[in-house]
């Protein structure tokens, strides 16, 4: 009897001379909003037994440090669009109680714009402040008003301000986005492009007239499926071109109607939103006869079960909680995979994609999971970030990908391997890889030119046989990455084989 042959291989080529280019450390960015539970009972939480003096959870903090988090964009999100920042600073114990229109909840403003740089400074000196401005319910004044009393080092009044809070020293915020996702009719101030784009440029002038050197990100469309996709940022960076260093994006990624297939082929639909999006920058470019590229800030991506979330929504009343549990989605094996696939798509357009934030950071739809009072633990989304900010840092090579390919009712023929490749400043390579079979392991080569490499050092796999494996409170490390066997590096070719709907990260020395 002649045996059946096995699948087919998957395969690419590396060689330094073929690179798309250096990895910006923001790339792995995340989100803290006033939404839920992601601040209080979340980062925040005085009385709990890892408490440290500011109310800070270090159990929390140390969770942070692993993930590999630096820009941490605050405070939202839709919440910024209703946001006196006047509220979140001074003592604690005076500030207001408000109305949060977003997430219909009372904000007790006791976590504010001190506590937040304060946060920062706990995760250690990779960790940048990304400040939103609220362009929904204010302008142009408030902004330079809160730019001041941030930035400047002393001798005005909001500044002395600061420095009568405690803050003597300027917070030195660099980054900040004028405004969240203003072309969403759901958002408190919605504007149209035009409207928007005026504002912008104006907000954006100013701020520059206090300081030349901020870097400013201009909204985007909040998702590709609105109907006003590409002539949205056309008018805005119209208006803002000159005066804006980045344009925003933001795509979140469910399974629905058991499509699983079109789930695991998620960045197919987030890659070709980066590469429209571009497109679209620089015809403006072109348009307007200038030399300067816009850059893309991802500043908001996940996995997030959305249409739950809004069937929740329209059941529960309007009864104004504080911090209730909220989109406080439990990740499995599957959502993992996804969730890596779509972190390799963000470091295939590492050339121009070089701000990114996962949203979020702790209890909504984020990697870090607490339990008021208890312990902190890690979801399955958690290992893929953390293994990327660790080992992805570097030049991405051009990975141009040999695959067999499997039919999804959403995106057509898809190849089953996704994967991409960075060399890091000491000559080490690691391979990001996902196999979206559900059922069958994917052979992979990988011809390695021009790089001295002769050892695998560590060939991980985030995998299970049960594809809804999750982490829980009860079982918190029932899924974990684990190391693969047989992988080899013999006469400059990398042989592997991966298994069925798994996470992979191969690190070459």
């Amino acid at each position: 009897m002649t045996p059946s042959p096995g699948p087919a291989a998957a395969r690419f080529t590396l060689d330094p001379a073929f690179a798309v280019g250096d990895v910006d450390p923001r790339l792995f960015g995340s989100f803290v909003e006033h939404l839920g539970r992601c601040v209080y009972t979340g980062i925040y939480e005085p009385g709990h037994p890892t408490a440290d003096e500011a109310g800070l959870r270090t159990d929390v903090l140390g969770l942070v440090r692993e993930l590999g988090v630096t820009a941490v964009r605050y405070p939202g999100g839709n919440f910024v669009s209703g946001y006196r920042w006047e509220d979140s600073v001074g003592p604690a114990d005076e500030r207001p109680r408000r109305l949060d229109l977003a997430w219909r909840s009372t904000e007790t403003n006791r976590f504010g714009l001190s506590e937040y740089i304060a946060f920062l400074r706990k995760i250690g000196p990779q960790a940048e402040p990304m400040m939103a401005v609220n362009l929904g319910t204010r302008g142009v004044a408030e902004a330079l008003e809160l730019q001041e009393y941030a930035n400047h080092p002393a001798g005005t009044a909001l500044s002395e301000r600061r420095v009568a809070h405690g803050d003597k020293d300027p917070f030195g915020i660099r980054l900040w986005c004028l405004g969240n996702e203003m072309d969403g009719p759901w958002q408190t101030g919605h504007k149209t492009a035009a409207e928007y784009g005026r504002l912008a440029a104006e907000t954006a002038r100013a701020m520059r007239q206090m300081d030349r050197d901020v870097e400013l990100v201009a909204c985007g469309s909040s998702s590709r499926a609105m109907e006003t996709f590409a002539a949205w940022e056309a008018t805005v960076l119209a208006e803002t071109y000159d005066l804006v260093d980045y344009i925003s994006l933001h795509a979140y990624y469910e399974e629905l109607d058991g499509d699983r297939d079109s789930f695991l082929a998620s960045a197919v639909d987030m890659e070709s939103f980066i590469e429209n999006v571009v497109a679209t920058c620089d015809h403006v470019g072109a348009r307007l006869k200038s030399s300067k590229k816009i850059n893309l800030s991802f500043d908001e991506w996940n996995v997030w079960y959305m249409r739950r979330f809004q069937e929740q929504a329209d059941a529960e009343p309007l009864d104004w909680p504080e911090a209730p549990r909220l989109l406080e989605d439990n990740y499995s094996v599957t959502d993992a995979v996804v969730f890596g696939s779509l972190m390799i798509a963000l470091l295939r357009h590492a050339d121009r994609v070089t701000v990114a934030c996962l949203a979020q950071l702790v209890n909504v739809i984020a990697p870090i999971m607490t339990e008021p009072g208890g312990p902190a633990w890690k979801q399955t989304t958690f290992f893929p970030f953390a293994q990327a900010s660790r080992y992805g840092r570097g030049r991405v090579l051009d990975v141009r990908i040999d695959s067999p390919a499997y039919v999804t009712p959403k995106y057509g023929e898809v190849p089953l391997l996704h994967a991409t490749a960075v060399r890091g400043d000491d000559g080490t390579v690691t391979v990001f890889a996902v196999n979206r079979s559900q059922s069958e392991p994917l052979p992979l080569e990988v011809a390695l030119h021009g790089m001295p490499l002769g050892s695998v050092l560590e060939h991980s796999v985030l995998a299970d046989t049960d594809p809804e494996a999750r982490n829980t409170l009860a079982d918190p490390e029932r899924v974990t990455p684990r190391e693969a066997r047989g992988t080899t590096l013999r006469g400059g070719t990398l042989s592997t084989v991966l298994e069925p709907l798994s996470w992979n990260m191969i690190r070459l020395a």
